[in-house]
């Protein structure tokens, strides 16, 4: 069956992908020229493992296709995903603009039967908002008559394994109050549920809330845990310890309990501010959340603050090297990344920073592209970050960080101090080998 994707970002286009990849013809629409031409050029504009070798499978046999031009992703489509962007307003809230945008385009252009699926998350009443919209259209065109469905289908992809979260998910969410609408998601989606993982069909405001809900659960385990982190700090606990005594707890579990600078990227952070916002437009204060956030900005600063003990607020003649800038491992993403605010602070006051990243390098130098090159260095090598530097600094745990030659390290730097924010080694051998190790939680936080 044919398929329209609004939308070529991070979602879009692994949707797009998978769905190509089932043997399905779709189109992915953008109207950033650029990008569609990066595509059709069989570059890819992200960074996600496998991606790049599915796109040049499925384009090389003609399955998926990249264009500007709406009128001919749209043409003769069932299916029609919208998955643009819904960034967050100065107040928290989802901007909705480019969903009904998208909304708008599609009531002026369909001329069948068409299933509009709200892939972007939005908030409560956003699949209202398009219905009314494309019929507004439709309207317009005389057209009023036009059968058309409105589904809400959340996507519960992770940067790094999106594939893999795509092709073999753990379950679908459809939102839908039409039984027509629910059994053509159920048939486009069954060759990813043949491990039996289900489907479930719900309301569309119970599917709108899900994404959200479900985010700020995981952001809420990953703030406990820096904040329980912070008190073994304090009496001299071993974070480690205790997240084995509390995950081995059947009710409990293990995913999400790792303490460390503070979670980004394009997900968390944008959810929980919107589900803050949610809250107060129908009038339930969200406290939980609200403080989940708030001990996430203050994780991001607690590197600096070790910093600083050390070294004091003057570091105008210390250079540090940093390993990492994505906000997680897999993945080029800077937005959010804990990273923009321990540099930034750094280099406030005054120290000189040198860092390396397996993907994120570009993505960086665009979010630091007001930082004089001086003050912060980018290399193409982990080991060149080490030389003569005062400390190096672990902010993104990329297994080629893990097993690397610390004697060597330690040889190159002009003192053997490192700060970990992920908590990937073993203080002992660290201590063993003659470094100054910090890291998050681990009881005496200096060894």
């Amino acid at each position: 069956m044919k398929i329209c994707i609004i939308g070529t970002g991070y979602v879009g286009l692994v949707t797009g992908t998978c769905f190509a990849e089932m043997g399905n013809e779709v189109w992915c629409f953008d109207i950033d020229e650029k990008k569609i031409n990066i595509l059709n050029a069989g570059e890819v504009p992200i960074f996600e493992p496998g991606l790049k070798e599915l796109i040049e499978r499925n384009r090389r046999n003609n399955r998926l296709h990249f264009t500007t031009d709406f009128k001919e992703a749209v043409k003769d489509t069932l299916f029609c995903f919208i998955a643009v962007g819904t960034p967050p307003g100065e107040d928290g809230s989802a901007d909705l603009q480019y969903v009904l945008n998208a909304a708008q385009a599609i009531g002026r252009e369909i001329n069948n039967y068409t299933i509009i699926v709200n892939k972007s998350t939005v908030p409560v009443g956003t699949a209202e908002k398009v219905r009314a919209m494309i019929y507004e259209q439709l309207k317009a065109r005389n057209s009023g008559e036009l059968e058309f469905d409105v589904v809400s289908n959340p996507e519960f992809l992770k940067e790094g394994s999106a594939i893999e979260d795509f092709m073999r998910p753990d379950r679908i969410i459809v939102g839908t109050n039409n039984v027509r609408s629910a059994e053509f998601i159920k048939q486009l989606y069954e060759p990813f549920v043949r491990n039996e993982h289900p489907i479930y069909i719900m309301d569309i405001k119970s599917a709108e809330i899900s994404k959200y809900a479900a985010n700020a659960m995981l952001a809420t385990r990953i703030s406990f845990m820096n904040e329980i982190a912070k008190l073994c700090d304090a009496v001299g606990a071993d974070v480690n310890n205790v997240r084995v005594g509390i995950g081995s707890d059947k009710r409990i579990g293990m995913p999400f309990l790792y303490p460390g600078i503070g979670y980004g990227g394009s997900c968390f952070p944008k959810d929980v501010q919107a589900l803050i916002r949610i809250g107060h437009e129908y009038g339930t204060t969200m406290n939980v959340i609200t403080a989940v956030e708030i001990v996430n900005h203050q994780q991001k600063h607690y590197m600096v603050e070790m910093i600083i003990k050390k070294y004091g607020k003057d570091l105008k003649d210390r250079t540090f090297g940093v390993w990492g800038l994505a906000f997680k491992p897999q993945t080029d993403d800077m937005r959010e990344a804990p990273a923009i605010i321990i540099i930034n602070e750094l280099i406030r006051y005054g120290a000189q920073i040198v860092a390396y990243d397996p993907e994120a390098i570009e993505q960086a130098k665009n979010t630091f592209k007001d930082v004089p090159l001086q003050r912060l260095r980018y290399v193409s090598d982990k080991m060149d970050v080490v030389a003569d530097i005062d400390a190096l600094l672990l902010l993104t745990e990329w297994r080629e960080f893990r097993q690397t030659d610390f004697t060597i390290v330690k040889d190159k730097m002009k003192e053997a101090v490192i700060f970990d924010g992920r908590n990937q080694y073993n203080p002992q051998k660290m201590q063993e080998i003659g470094f100054e190790y910090y890291c998050i939680g681990r009881g005496k936080n200096v060894y």
